[in-house]
């Protein structure tokens, strides 16, 4: 029997991202430093925080612009007009034209919009520019950028999406927080985070097994050796080796299986 597979052939990506709006940013894989605002030591040693700063990738506003909040209307600019505009629901500019010259006829008139206004009090939705797919089984967590300053004028809102299963634009939900001030929408800066999740992660079935032991005295050997492992070894010395937990994890992921074809 012929094997209809080469040995060459490789898996799909997990994650593809479509540039729908020509002007929008391309996804920036999220950084262990977290752009650089974690501290040295952090950095160096704390091998749990560089590791959640980068898993995923950071997505950004396809244009700067400016929302301002009074409690109940949201108005919005941005640096190629002068006037604020009341918001409801907008498209980037020009992206309608050019959306409706490139797409199917049935598709016509279905231009994603680039910012629209909930009947929610100032939660504002804003498009990246970027259509998302992933492979069957997976999803993707939409959060706030890991471990990066965040405004003290509006909340990101999180929610996993089945990007398998939906295609469409890949947007974050904003709550405004500020009523006193405009807030500035930067494209430089990352609005959002987009993490990959395998669906069964955060299946029912997996998120009801677990279990708690309720007394210290009802810990076992085996658990008593591993608390030993972690906390009583390395501070029985004079010296205690400063990044240990790091060290281990990435001395097991030089030594990971990988999963190129070795043959």
């Amino acid at each position: 029997m012929t094997d209809t597979h080469s040995s060459t052939d490789k898996p799909g990506p997990i994650v593809t991202f479509y540039r729908a709006i020509p002007e929008s940013f391309a996804p920036m894989r999220a950084d262990r430093g977290a752009l650089g605002v974690i501290p040295t030591a952090a950095f160096q040693y704390c091998e749990a925080l560089t590791s959640a700063s980068a898993f995923g990738w950071y997505l950004f506003s396809p244009m700067t612009f400016y929302l301002q909040w009074d409690g109940t209307d949201v108005i919005w600019t941005h640096d190629d007009t002068d006037t604020w505009y009341p918001l409801t629901m907008e498209h980037f500019p020009n992206f309608a034209e050019y959306f409706d010259g490139l797409v199917p006829d049935d598709i016509k008139g279905y231009a994603p919009p680039f910012l629209s206004r909930s009947f929610f009090p100032g939660v504002v939705q804003i498009w990246s520019g970027l259509f998302v797919k992933t492979a069957p089984g997976w999803s993707l967590l939409l959060r706030p950028p890991v471990n990066l300053p965040r405004s003290q004028a509006y909340e990101c809102y999180e929610g996993i999406i089945e990007t398998d299963r939906w295609f469409g634009p890949l947007f974050i939900n904003l709550r405004l927080t500020a009523t006193d001030r405009p807030i500035e929408i930067n494209h430089k800066k990352p609005l959002f985070q987009a993490q990959p999740l395998l669906r069964e992660t955060y299946s029912e079935p997996n998120l009801r097994s677990f279990a708690v032991v309720d007394e210290l005295s009802k810990l076992s050997p085996v658990d008593w050796n591993g608390y030993r492992e972690t906390i009583v070894k390395p501070n029985r010395g004079h010296y205690r080796d400063v990044g240990r937990y790091a060290a281990s994890v990435r001395k097991r992921g030089k030594h990971a299986p990988s999963a190129e074809p070795t043959d």
